[in-house]
């Protein structure tokens, strides 16, 4: 993809601010088309003969969701696309969003072990869509029969708060058990993430909304948008009135930058930006002219890449850390450098400049580590810019489950280290809630990561129902540490 520049005015000001409409309609159709083509047929065959349909595959130990790998790339070179999809839908309902954003470089494609003998792994992640997206695009048409049928009904009813990766798992694991959930979720849409929080680009198509038409089709789910906890309903209606429930209810919260952030235009949160950006026509959307993005994940480099492709004609990312630091991924940093981005280390925020109620650029204090810890050096630069995007991380919002619950237990969620504590299963320290995806302590903020979040905990859900032990009134104990294992990638 090649970036389309900017078609400015002659008499443009530099800080007239930012604004919509930088270029021709050619080129946003070019600019936010599929950044990474599928695979044809006959690319997808021929990469799938190069995998060693290994027994003991570790690239099956890598992926967060244990897809069966070798056996889902072996039916793709047999042409058995149904086979394929069943395979990685089995463990993975979300099979298809994954293919397209999880950093496979550092998951299953870093364990191929064709990295042994030569450079290249298997690409996994696009073979995986292109089974995926063969059995969509069936199940759109009408044809083909549903890989997975619903259990008969058990008469069980279970609230999952939250649409986002952890909640539509849960809901469709619990749903394809026979029990009737009912899905709640604050946003017009269902998706959260997958529908808010990525790249355009990276989800062409109303990809987003095709594969949740796919996933409900199972029957069971009743869908309720527009309903927040805390504010339509709370946690202890739902417990009056559910047999269990699950929260999946992400990161609400922008963290702030440590300084002064006066109410000036151009200075927004990177996260609501690609939601616009998301639920827009792109040529409605403002960029500025000189953009900056602060922040070194994967939310950092979305917002640059977007603000190169609406028009800017300078985009810089700036963070604290150096290099080996960025919680972006090599792959993902190099994507934004080949957009334009530049990045720039060893840098934190120190002041937010601004005229006339528009900002103009930042102030930054170089840093450096000593003895393990960020201090600054004393010396300062400033960057221009009409747009200033915060993409420092998210926190969780824990307020809506505070207050002390009425059931027997008779205690709030307990958290650990800000986020909500579960055992391994997701059960958290109330005997009837689970809960999974970025709001449970111990993730590493990955997509496919919630995923097997909300899978385990529709198993274990079912479990409890099933044996009884979903009506104890003993808390459960929650583990205060954090699996090594769970210690690692992060989206930013």
């Amino acid at each position: 993809m090649t970036n389309t520049q900017s078609q400015h005015t002659s008499d443009e000001s530099p800080r007239s601010g930012p604004r919509a409409g930088r270029l021709d309609a050619a080129g946003y159709a070019r600019n936010f088309c599929d950044a990474h083509p599928p695979l044809t047929p006959a690319q997808a065959r021929i990469e799938s003969e190069r995998c060693y349909y290994c027994f003991d595959a570790p690239c099956i130990t890598a992926c967060p969701t244990g897809i069966d790998i070798p056996t889902f790339i072996q039916r793709i070179a047999q042409d058995n696309l149904r086979g394929a999809a069943r395979a990685i839908l089995e463990a993975n309902p979300l099979g298809g969003m994954c293919a397209r954003v999880c950093p496979t470089e550092v998951l299953c494609e870093q364990a191929c072990v064709r990295n042994r003998h030569e450079d290249k792994p298997v690409e996994i992640g696009l073979l995986q869509r292109h089974a995926t997206d063969a059995h969509l695009s069936e199940q759109a048409a009408g044809s083909g029969a549903p890989l997975f049928t619903r259990a008969p009904s058990t008469g069980r009813r279970i609230a999952v708060v939250g649409a986002g990766p952890a909640g539509l798992a849960c809901a469709h694991g619990l749903a394809r058990r026979g029990h009737d959930v009912v899905l709640l979720d604050a946003k017009p849409k269902l998706g959260g993430l997958n529908e808010y929080g990525l790249a355009t680009y990276k989800t062409a198509g109303d990809f987003a909304q095709r594969e949740i038409d796919w996933l409900l089709s199972i029957g069971g789910i009743e869908p309720r948008c527009d309903q927040q906890l805390g504010r339509d309903f709370t946690l202890d209606a739902l417990l009056a009135d559910f047999d269990a429930v699950f929260l999946g209810l992400g990161l609400a919260g922008v963290n702030a930058l440590g300084i002064e952030t006066p109410p000036l235009e151009g200075l927004r949160a990177a996260v609501d930006f690609i939601a616009e950006l998301r639920q827009s026509d792109p040529s409605r959307v403002p960029i500025g002219r000189r953009v900056v993005v602060i922040g070194g994940g994967m939310t950092a480099v979305d917002a640059a890449v977007q603000a190169r492709l609406l028009g800017a004609e300078e985009v810089t990312m700036v963070y604290r850390r150096g290099p080996a630091s960025l919680s972006a991924s090599e792959v993902e940093v190099r994507w934004a450098q080949t957009n334009g981005v530049t990045v720039r280390h060893w840098a934190k925020p120190a002041a937010v400049l601004g005229e006339q109620g528009r900002v103009t650029g930042m102030r930054f204090a170089a840093t450096a580590e000593q003895g393990g810890r960020l201090v600054e050096t004393g010396e300062t630069f400033t960057l221009a810019a009409d747009m200033v995007l915060q993409a420092i991380g998210q926190s969780f919002v824990g307020d809506p489950i505070e207050e002390p619950l009425d059931a027997p237990v008779g205690a709030s969620i307990a958290r650990v280290g800000g986020r909500i504590g579960t055992d391994d299963d997701g059960r958290t320290s109330h005997p009837r809630v689970w809960a999974g995806g970025d709001c449970r302590h111990g993730g590493r903020d990955l997509t496919v990561e919630a995923v097997e979040h909300g899978k385990r905990a529709a198993v274990s859900i079912d479990a409890a129902l099933r044996d009884g032990t979903l009506q104890t009134t003993a808390p459960v104990t929650i583990p205060a540490s954090t699996p090594a294992s769970l210690q690692e990638v992060h989206r930013g």
